[in-house]
């Protein structure tokens, strides 16, 4: 062999394809071999970078990973099997399978998941069977499962769902198995089991099943031919409520002992009136059964001319007593801090599966005395208003716009500079009588020359004549005003022999 020819085939044989994936590129504490990694048990709080791009089997159980960063699982575009079983996962974000279009089986059961967000599962094309049993959900919500199109399993025992809406099985045609036992159902659509056409293992037991008009539909489906979907097991499907109806099954409560009663709405009063910037608590009492679910809705007022707007949700939840309640139908309408806008019509809705019932309620908003400004006066020529003028700092004038802000800020800005103006006025006529001249001795001014200091109150006292007359002080140091000819000619004489120069005017103080 020629030299060198060892160290040839070496290099070869590592440049072969389809061998499995060396030691060295595997991560830390994980066992690597053939496609497969196994770091299962490692007390990992996220999944380990290093992973060869090859794998196609990864097992992450029973670990303490609670979140699956962006992008971790972007480079495995090759997976087959995902084994996440017996973690801490508490959401799945949207997109995050994106690169798993080859994934055939995902483990999540275990997990500490509350909630589906739409668009988790996107990606995963090719996925086959999902487990999520032993998880937190507590609904699902519509077209959760919409990119599963070729599942065949979905496992969702042993979780607390409480809500199934009629969508959220929607795209799951290929579906085989549903397993739905030991939740918190209490009722089921025909709407949301219509998409499952392929459906052969249905499973429902263990459930707080309400057996009411709502679950007619479940009975006589199971009787015509959905039986065929549920083993000996499954088909007792045990009534929780209403009381008469306790533990009996489904399939033996006869049809007209499922029924509902339609929901009455009582709210007290119908009419309210509220102060700027109070707080409002309305109660709507609903009876009914099943139990009403109870919601307050603002309705839109239309413009003249424009079409009539359907009524805007504003605020909805079920009573204190929660699904299923017996004691209370109750829902709470709050609305903190009122303003302007908060006035209106309001609607409270009751609804369950026997009807609906609705009864309108009317809020008036009170602007106080103490909030309300005078009206300006109008202008010349100009139509005369009289609405209140809103304080700027008043929950009302908050609630205007930055327009009418500013308009009403210069209307309180006139007003003062007119109310200046008047009182300057005033003090001028007052002064002008004071130095017009009357009855000999009545008129006399006694005065003290402030520029050579202030008087003190003795010596004002000193300086009054015997008939009490007023002292006044003049500050030569100041004067206010030359006058013209006239007016020099027209100021009287001081007395005491005092004149003041006529060709100016001081600053008198009394």
């Amino acid at each position: 062999m020629a030299p060198g020819a060892p160290a040839l085939l070496l290099l070869s044989l590592l440049s072969l394809p389809g061998l499995p994936p060396r030691a060295a590129a595997c991560p830390a504490a994980c066992r690597c071999y053939s496609a497969t990694v196994e770091c299962g048990a490692l007390r990992l709080r996220v999944v380990p970078p290093g992973i060869p791009p090859g794998t196609q089997t990864l097992f992450l159980q029973d670990n303490s990973i609670a979140r699956l960063e962006p992008g971790i699982l972007a480079p495995l575009a090759s997976l087959r099997h995902l084994y996440l079983h017996n973690n801490s996962l508490h959401a799945l974000e949207s997109g995050a399978f994106r690169t798993q279009s080859r994934l055939l089986e995902l483990a999540l059961t275990g997990n500490r998941l509350r909630g589906l967000r739409v668009g988790a599962f996107a990606g995963l094309a090719q996925l086959r069977v999902l487990y999520l049993a032993g998880n937190q959900l507590v609904q699902l919500l519509d077209f959760t499962f919409l990119h599963l199109q070729r599942l065949q399993e979905l496992h969702l025992q042993e979780n607390s769902i409480e809500l199934l809406e009629d969508q959220a099985l929607a795209g799951l045609s290929s579906l085989a198995l549903l397993d739905l036992s030991r939740n918190q159902l209490g009722t089921i659509s025909r709407e949301a089991l219509q998409p499952l056409a392929s459906l052969q293992v249905l499973r429902l037991t263990e459930n707080p099943w309400r057996c009411d008009c709502a679950l007619h539909w479940l009975g006589a489906w199971i009787k015509e031919g959905g039986q065929r979907l549920l083993s000996s097991r499954d088909k007792k499907i045990l009534c929780a409520e209403p009381p008469r109806l306790a533990l009996q099954s489904l399939l033996e409560v006869s049809g007209s002992s499922l029924i509902c009663i339609p929901p009455s709405v009582h709210v007290e009063p119908l009419e309210v009136t509220a102060n700027l910037g109070e707080d409002l608590r309305v109660a709507c009492q609903a009876s009914g059964y099943p139990q009403p679910l109870v919601t307050w809705r603002k309705v839109a007022q239309p413009r003249e001319g424009a079409p009539r707007a359907q009524a805007q949700p504003e605020v909805g939840w079920r009573g204190t007593g929660g699904l299923g309640a017996s004691d209370t139908g109750s829902g709470m309408l709050f609305l903190t801090n009122i303003t302007l806008a908060h006035a209106g019509k309001y609607e409270c809705e009751a609804s369950n599966a026997g009807g609906a019932a609705r009864v309108p309620f009317q809020l008036l908003v009170n602007v106080s005395r103490q909030q309300q400004l005078a009206p300006a006066p109008p202008p010349a020529g100009g139509p005369v208003s009289h609405e209140p003028l809103p304080e700027t700092g008043s929950m009302a004038f908050r609630a205007l716009g930055l327009a009418t802000q500013t308009a009403i800020a210069a209307a309180i800005a006139l007003l003062a500079l007119t109310a200046l103006l008047l009182a300057t006025m005033i003090c001028r006529r007052r002064r002008r009588r004071k130095k017009a001249p009357g009855p000999s001795g009545e008129g006399a001014l006694f005065v003290n020359d402030y520029s050579d200091g202030p008087c003190t109150f003795a010596q004002l006292e000193e300086l009054r004549d015997e008939r009490g007359h007023e002292m006044f002080v003049i500050d030569r140091s100041k004067p206010l005003f030359a006058e013209g000819p006239a007016e020099a000619a027209e100021a009287p004489g001081v007395a005491q022999g005092l004149p003041l120069q006529p060709p100016s005017a001081y600053e008198i103080h009394c």
